[in-house]
């Protein structure tokens, strides 16, 4: 049998292993450019309702903004979100990481301008006080993400970001408790600083929570509304946080919270259909690393509402099978 012919076997496993890499080089540079020319600016609205009021109360529609990671030149994120204020929430949450620039608060006002004159609350994610930086996405897979302390260079305006909520009209809850009396129903609200950079206090949540009561006109001898006693006045507890660590969930469920915000995983940001996230940033399980679900801990649960987000790092502008949204989270009447 003449040599040649394993030599030309050879030649044709190469060339099958040659047109496979070319292949499979094609399929991720267009998977990387749709996911970096065309699905991260594919914004979504998604609409959900939690049935946690009282029966016979007014609905409540919650728009959940975060992690928006605005830079001033992104006037298409500005538009979408601006926009936003036509579907006329009764409440703004925004579980933060506002700014990816040292000047996006620029386009934080384009965006967040419509909504003055809603109620609103907010936290802060670690995209508040710090810019982005350069990462190796490779490093995810390795765990949550480590911060190094921040350098003068480095750090944002958060004390403006602070004062233009303070114009909206909005509530800080970094470590801190706050209510208000929306269409009927009273919402008493806490919530901590970024978990992410352990800026959180969690011990800080039952005086916060004590302290609010304590100082609620309406908490003993008052009546509410016309007349009625001051017990039948119903109340939903909220939770928000910006990263949904398994620790913070676990005590919001403790400190008696009906209904939890978070943001922070950006989905997973890149995802494979049909299996979904392959990082989430955290602790949180990757099942529920966006959207709704049930969060149980000793026996009691919340709803936890998890925002893939609107933006991305400009450091890594791409995502996949995971397309940025905002939501609108309806609060309705339990069954009974």
């Amino acid at each position: 049998m003449p040599r040649g012919g394993s030599n030309v076997g050879t030649g044709s496993g190469a060339g099958a292993v040659g047109v496979t890499l070319a292949a499979l080089g094609a399929a991720a540079a267009a998977s990387f450019a749709w996911g970096s020319l065309v699905e991260r600016k594919l914004y979504t609205l998604r609409r959900v309702s939690v049935p946690v009021l009282a029966p016979g109360a007014a609905p409540i529609r919650v728009l959940h903004l975060s992690d928006l990671h605005m830079a001033p030149w992104q006037h298409d994120k500005q538009r979408w979100v601006s926009e936003l204020a036509r579907l006329k929430p009764d409440l703004i949450v925004n579980t933060g990481d506002n700014l990816g620039h040292a000047d996006g608060l620029e386009g934080i006002r384009r965006a967040f301008d419509a909504f003055a004159g809603i109620p609103g609350v907010y936290v802060h994610g670690s995209n508040d006080y710090f810019g982005p930086t350069p990462k190796n996405p490779l490093r995810y897979f390795t765990g949550p993400s480590q911060h190094h302390t921040g350098v003068a260079s480095n750090r944002l305006d958060t004390e403006a970001l602070e004062a233009y909520f303070a114009e909206l009209g909005w509530l800080g809850l970094n470590n801190a408790a706050g209510a208000l009396d929306i269409n009927g129903t009273h919402l008493e609200f806490f919530g901590v600083n970024d978990p992410h950079r352990n800026f959180d206090k969690l011990e800080l949540i039952a005086g916060a929570l004590d302290e609010l009561r304590e100082n609620d006109p309406f908490a003993e001898d008052a009546t509410w509304p016309e007349g009625a006693p001051a017990a039948a006045r119903s109340t939903v507890t909220i939770g928000v946080a910006h990263a949904p660590y398994q620790r913070v969930l676990n005590s919001f469920v403790t400190h008696g919270a009906s209904v939890i915000f978070a943001g922070h995983t950006h989905g997973g940001q890149v995802c494979v259909p049909g299996f979904g996230a392959l990082v989430t940033n955290c602790d949180i399980p990757r099942r529920q690393v966006k959207g709704l679900s049930l969060w149980r801990h000793a026996l009691r649960s919340a709803w936890l509402n998890v925002s893939a987000g609107i933006g991305t790092s400009i450091y890594a502008p791409v995502r996949f099978a995971c397309r940025p949204e905002a939501t609108l989270l309806t609060l309705t009447p339990s069954a009974g």
